[in-house]
């Protein structure tokens, strides 16, 4: 399996997974819940999959977000919903969503295929070890409407892919705050979006920023040196080698098609302006192979 067409799927499939984060039907489907604070609706709508774990776990496993904006949410979110209500909210949710975004094609048998061979492919995740997030979405039942189908197998597979990509950071010993920095740094994903939705602080941003240039990755005016450049390469191909396997097991003219199939319903997202671009996740659109 070309690694290139591992990344490829990913950035095709990640805007319908992204949905979740920027559709107003979250905000809508998670109000009754009570939630005192802004970013509770995400914590309990990504860590429910894996139970109602506390801020040590949690910091763990959403490694790119600052320790501080976790702790306020997890785990005082438990108190006012529980993770099934979580779940059902975010279902609730993406159905609406989709439904508004992409209703006239739900039923087509484009979209009916994509969510067969995602599934499939979402099956390899099943108690994949060292997967946290991955393995959670993966042991969830397989929602019986099609693109509902579709959106939590894709969201299995993105966090498997995510799950790999915090044990690469953490293989290079790059602490969270220092990934954001090389990839503002590389053009991935601006620096603007790692204050506002990760947290981080002048503080923390200025500490990792001194630490790379130590490392000799950056410069002084925050450019990629030659080495700083084949670290991101590195990183970015290693992810991919980690997201491999579910599409393996699909095999390429399979996962072709999956791509094939997807890419409708993912345009139908990015030209609704559902998911912006650029954006803190950093995947490119149109996607590029």
């Amino acid at each position: 399996m070309e690694l290139s067409l591992v990344r490829y799927a990913w950035h095709t499939a990640e805007p319908v997974h992204a949905v979740l984060y920027y559709a107003p039907e979250t905000q809508a489907a998670t109000a009754p819940l009570g939630l005192p604070g802004r970013w509770m609706w995400y914590f309990g709508c990504r860590a429910a999959p894996l139970g109602a774990i506390g801020a040590a776990a949690a910091t763990s496993v959403f490694y790119h977000l600052a320790p501080a904006m976790v702790s306020r949410s997890v785990p005082v979110l438990w108190d006012h919903a529980t993770p099934h209500d979580f779940l059902r909210a975010r279902l609730a949710a993406m159905d609406a969503a989709l439904r508004r975004l992409a209703g006239p094609v739900l039923g087509a048998p484009g979209l009916v295929r994509a969510a067969e061979l995602a599934t499939a492919a979402a099956t390899v995740v099943d108690g994949a070890g060292g997967r946290p997030l991955g393995a959670a979405n993966a042991a969830l039942p397989v929602p019986d409407e099609p693109h509902l189908a579709l959106w939590q197998a894709l969201t299995t597979l993105r966090e498997y892919r995510g799950d790999g990509h915090v044990a690469v950071l953490a293989g290079q010993e790059i602490e969270p705050c220092a990934a954001h920095v090389l990839a503002a740094a590389s053009g991935r994903s601006p620096r603007s979006d790692a204050e506002k939705y990760h947290k981080w602080t002048e503080g923390q941003w200025s500490g990792a920023f001194g630490e790379l240039v130590r490392r000799g990755w950056l410069r002084e005016d925050g450019t990629l040196t030659a080495a700083g450049a084949d670290v991101r390469e590195r990183i970015e191909k290693d992810t991919d080698r980690l997201a491999a396997r579910p599409y393996r097991a699909l095999g390429r003219a399979r996962t072709e098609e999956l791509v094939a199939c997807v890419r409708p319903f993912a345009d139908l997202v990015m030209t609704a302006g559902a998911v912006p671009v650029p954006n803190p996740v950093g995947f490119d659109w149109p996607p590029r192979r």
